[in-house]
């Protein structure tokens, strides 16, 4: 690409989906300025979860003690009386013969990750337009380990060499660099089916997003200041055109998602004890959703069909439970947070499309098929990925206006 140009414009359509490129680029900024108005309704800025469950895999002694890393809790008298751990307690999460339980998370035999224990001790809300998703300067051996388990551990059996090198393994909250594990053309050499590149579509997407988001919020550490990183932006995601195509996927997918729940959202109980918000966060939703069906063209009807349909989704979804507790690996507060809320936020699209039929969906015959703390993490991850989008797009101005001047800036393209 000639480095005078702007950042790679992707066109045509998004692979796997009925969508394409340009549909979303439509829709991007009012979807994001809608979005960014939800996630600030107290619905869906409180979330609840357990950040001091202690790794299951190894002992994790690499804990981020930089005040950037810090997550700033809040106290549950705040919250609506009916979201406290009072009322969560009566709630027979227990009693689902199909649920699976460990000290502090569970996950029912639908569940595409494991769900933090509401009633937990540890379980606290956290006011998430206090503690934003930014750079936090998380790196390191304990950084390193965390994503060599999610590329190395949960990628189907796939051989050493199609793997990241260790020096390659993205640093969380630092340089995270979203390593595409498997590219369409070498997937396709080598027999891939078309569930295994969704999944690494997904974990390539949800790395490239947040890398995004970390370029954006990036912090000067020579000068102490806040603001956009293009180079750092230009090296870890737009210089790997596949990086960016996978946020695009990723936000069809959970558009998708939130399109199937509408009836179920149209009837759930969002009272917060503002009444006023409240009726602002259903007007709003509804105008997401409105977007939501025309972007979110997704046919989940065409894939885990076939001889072993069962089995490939049983270990698409053990695979992924897996990553949703890598992340209580992170040593880092925030980065937890939110790699649990996105990993959450997408494993509750994946049921939404893959586990649950309309049946399931009828809000009458199943009032409490979903935890609040799903539907939270779902909306606010689809911010996320569109936010990531309306970031790439001022990167692209920014790179417009630099003409592809300075160190480095030639590798766009």
């Amino acid at each position: 690409m000639n480095a005078r140009l702007s950042a790679p414009q992707l066109s045509g359509p998004i692979e796997t989906t009925q969508c394409d490129y340009e549909t979303v680029e439509s829709a991007t900024e009012v979807l994001f300025d809608r979005l960014g108005q939800l996630v600030k309704m107290p619905f869906f800025k409180y979330y609840k979860v357990d950040l001091f469950r202690e790794c299951p895999f190894w002992a994790e002694d690499g804990l981020c003690m930089q005040r950037t890393c810090a997550v700033e809790s809040m106290d549950e008298s705040d919250v609506p009386e009916h979201w406290r751990a009072e009322a969560l307690s009566r709630i027979k999460t227990s009693s689902d013969p199909n649920a699976h339980r460990y000290p502090g998370c569970y996950y029912s035999d639908s569940d595409f990750c494991f769900l933090d224990d509401d009633t937990s001790e540890d379980s606290q809300y956290i006011d998430l337009t206090l503690n934003p998703e930014s750079f936090t300067g998380y790196a390191g051996d304990s950084a390193h380990r965390v994503w060599s388990a999610i590329y190395k551990e949960n990628c189907f059996g796939l051989t050493e060499r199609t793997l990241p090198d260790a020096e390659q393994a993205p640093t969380i909250g630092g340089s995270i660099a979203p390593i595409a594990l498997e590219g369409k053309d070498k997937l396709e050499e080598e027999g891939e089916c078309t569930e295994k590149r969704v999944y690494y579509r997904i974990i390539s997407g949800m790395h490239a997003s947040i890398s995004t988001h970390l370029c954006y919020e990036y912090l000067d550490q020579s000068t102490g200041e806040w603001g956009p990183n293009l180079l750092c932006f230009v090296r870890r995601v737009a210089s790997h055109p596949e990086r960016l195509q996978q946020i695009y996927f990723n936000t069809v997918l959970l558009l998708r998602a939130l399109t199937r729940l509408e009836p179920y959202l149209a009837a759930y109980d969002i009272r917060t004890g503002d009444s006023k918000a409240d009726s602002e966060t259903k007007q709003m939703l509804t105008s997401v959703m409105d977007i939501a069906k025309r972007v979110g063209r997704f046919d989940e009807r065409g894939l885990f069909k076939g001889e072993n349909a069962e089995l490939m989704k049983e270990q698409f979804k053990a695979t992924f439970r897996n990553v949703s507790l890598i992340m209580d690996c992170v040593g880092c507060d925030k980065c937890r947070l939110w790699g649990k809320i996105q990993t959450s936020g997408v494993g509750t699209a994946l049921k939404i499309l893959f586990e649950l039929d309309d049946r399931a969906l009828n809000p009458k015959r199943n009032p409490n098929l979903l935890q609040r703390s799903e539907i939270v993490a779902l909306v606010n991850s689809l911010h996320r990925f569109t936010e990531s989008l309306h970031m790439t797009g001022k990167f692209r101005e920014m790179w417009a206006e630099s003409e592809g001047k300075g160190p480095g800036m030639k590798s766009w393209g």
